[in-house]
């Protein structure tokens, strides 16, 4: 059993020197109507940061007391990036409404095991329904509503630095949001058009944020040249502000984390288009990692229980609520790969499983369980009311202090080692990065990965995939054999295709439970295979049985919104608003 024993954020606070900060009273992360007017009235150029400029301390120390009211809303906005809201780290009703109740379930990581929520009914994975749907929409809102006032705040260019972090948080949010639904207002957001009627394509999109990822790295790496009393109170503005890295526990790191994020996320983008655009994601592949993309755990971005003072929030959804379980697909492929998750982070079943047709009982504590995908499953948030609450959940001992990644050091070496197969100058070959990507795919906090570190050398050498067949214990049709056929161990012999298959299903495990990105690699490269998804026409009737959702739909009920959507919206995606409608990167076509 591990034991944990981190600095209180509290702790650290009291040995750091903030007294740059204690000139000002520090508001909280809301702001009063007054300062809410007043940021409507910003209407700056986010996309041109100033950052050769020279002020003077007299300067920077008016700018700062300008723009101080609004950076706690800078920190609200950083943790609705992760389930966060009003002001509050992130927390489980947030998450839930941004992750469990829509990509967790398109992901294939996780399903839901009963039907009935206070705001609504939930009837299977693809339900349609703005109950459920809309939030993801609604956390890229509450990070634009936070970082926008400052961003185009007219003393934010005295303090560039600032500026561009904070417009990198905007750029992570922004290609989530790209990546669920598709076109949105960006432009008009940046600007901080109070009425934004004008979509714009996800091709904009993404030229748009590696335009400005650009612009970003090279405000933070001119950093270097500022003189000591800069670097002191541009340090203090990040420690006292900023919360998506471990520089509250490790120490200041400067300005290299923020570089090796925009970077990385430079680096994911590229990937996502690469069926789109061969030439272009090859360019800003190898661009970011010319630049510098992270090379370490310390370097990862995420917002962090142990920074921040909260416990994962799929703890309370599961336990607490019994309203979230893995699914099928991640069952019977952590069992085929025989993966060190399947040891000691999945649970097995909590309680007898009896099946419907045979009467036969499953005991508690007996098999690792999931859920199929698209099951339309009934009532019940207890065991006595339903025996789908008994499925497999996470353990919390592992779970409950896991980062809230924004970019993982996993994640960025299966990208170099996709771009390595593919040809690409990555700096290193596939198998390299492929094999580094492994080891470092862990869930938990690096300091406390034991249990993964005893068992990730036998699990490298896995030729071949374990025969499994995945039964559902309440009899829910028939016994379905394992679709996963691939096995771990890295064999230079293998076409390109199995070593693609074998870098995204090593990368979707790593990147659990960050679903956003594993349903954009689902969608991306038809990997990890899966099961087919159950009762598809129970979404908007246009997803073929079997088959995976391409996007969340906008199904807005505002009658100024729903012409804006004709308007612009649908030209923009090239579709109808619809769940199977593609988006611009999502390309029907081989991946090679």
């Amino acid at each position: 059993m591990k034991r944990k024993i981190f600095l209180s954020v509290l702790a650290v606070a009291a040995t750091f020197s903030l007294q740059s900060c204690l000139d000002y009273d520090v508001p909280g992360d809301e702001m009063n109507s007054d300062q809410s007017q007043l940021a409507n009235d910003f209407q700056g150029n986010i996309d041109q940061i100033n950052y050769r400029i020279k002020p003077t301390q007299e300067n920077f120390e008016a700018a700062y007391k300008e723009v101080f009211p609004y950076l706690g809303s800078c920190k609200t906005a950083q943790y609705c990036l992760r389930g966060g809201k009003n002001g509050e780290v992130p927390g489980a009703h947030a998450y839930q409404r941004q992750y469990g109740l829509g990509t967790d379930c398109y992901a294939n990581y996780m399903t839901i095991p009963h039907r009935d929520f206070m705001y609504g009914t939930w009837t299977s994975t693809y339900s349609n329904s703005n109950d459920f749907n809309g939030d993801p929409r609604g956390s890229y809102t509450m990070v634009k509503n936070g970082l926008i006032p400052v961003l185009n705040h007219p003393q934010i260019d005295s303090i560039p630095e600032v500026k561009a972090i904070n417009l990198l948080y905007y750029c992570i949010s922004a290609q989530e949001m790209a990546d669920i639904s598709g076109p949105f207002t960006y432009v008009e957001d940046k600007k901080n058009i109070e009425n934004p009627s004008v979509y714009n394509t996800v091709e904009d999109i993404y030229k748009g944020i590696v335009q400005n990822l650009d612009t970003i790295v090279a405000c933070l790496r001119y950093h270097e040249t500022r003189p000591n009393w800069y670097k002191e109170r541009v340090r203090d503005i990040l420690m006292s502000f900023n919360e998506t890295n471990r520089d509250l526990i490790s120490g200041y790191t400067g300005m290299t984390t923020y570089i090796k994020l925009a970077n990385s996320l430079k680096l994911r983008m590229a990937m996502h288009i690469v069926k789109r655009n061969p030439a272009l994601a090859q360019k800003w592949a190898e661009e970011a990692v010319r630049d510098g993309v992270v090379e370490s755990i310390e370097e990862q971005s995420g917002l962090y229980p142990t920074v921040s003072g909260f416990g994962h929030p799929m703890v309370t959804i599961i336990e607490s609520w019994g309203d979230s379980r893995i699914s099928a697909s991640f069952e019977s492929l952590l069992m085929s790969l025989d993966h060190p998750y399947t040891k000691y982070l999945i649970k097995k079943n909590s309680n007898e499983i009896t099946n419907k047709k045979t009467g036969a009982v499953l005991p508690a504590n007996k098999k690792i369980v999931g859920i199929r995908s698209g099951t339309l499953v009934g009532d019940g948030q207890s065991y006595g009311q339903n025996q789908r609450q008994a499925y497999s959940g996470i353990d919390r001992e592992y779970l409950n202090d896991a980062p809230l990644y924004l970019v993982k050091f996993a994640e960025v070496d299966f990208l170099r080692a996709e771009g390595a197969l593919r040809g690409w100058n990555m700096g290193g070959s596939a198998q390299f990065f492929y094999e580094r990507g492994i080891r470092n795919a862990y869930l938990d906090e690096p300091e406390y990965v034991n249990e993964y570190n005893d068992l990730v050398d036998a699990y490298m050498q896995r030729e071949q995939p374990v025969a499994y067949v995945q039964q559902d214990p309440m009899g829910d049709g028939a016994d379905w054999p394992s679709v996963t056929k691939i096995g771990v161990k890295w064999n230079e012999a293998d076409s390109k295709e199995t070593k693609l298959e074998k870098i995204i299903t090593q990368k979707y495990i790593a990147l659990f439970p960050l679903s956003t990105e594993a349903w954009t690699e689902l969608r991306r490269t038809g990997y990890p295979k899966c099961f087919p998804v159950l009762n598809t026409n129970d979404g908007d009737g246009s997803i073929p049985q079997g088959e995976l959702i391409r996007r969340v739909p906008w199904q807005s009920t505002d009658p100024i919104e729903i012409q804006n959507i004709n308007n612009t919206g649908i030209t923009a995606l090239g579709g109808p608003d619809l769940q199977a409608t593609r988006l611009w990167w999502d390309v029907d076509a081989p991946n090679f």
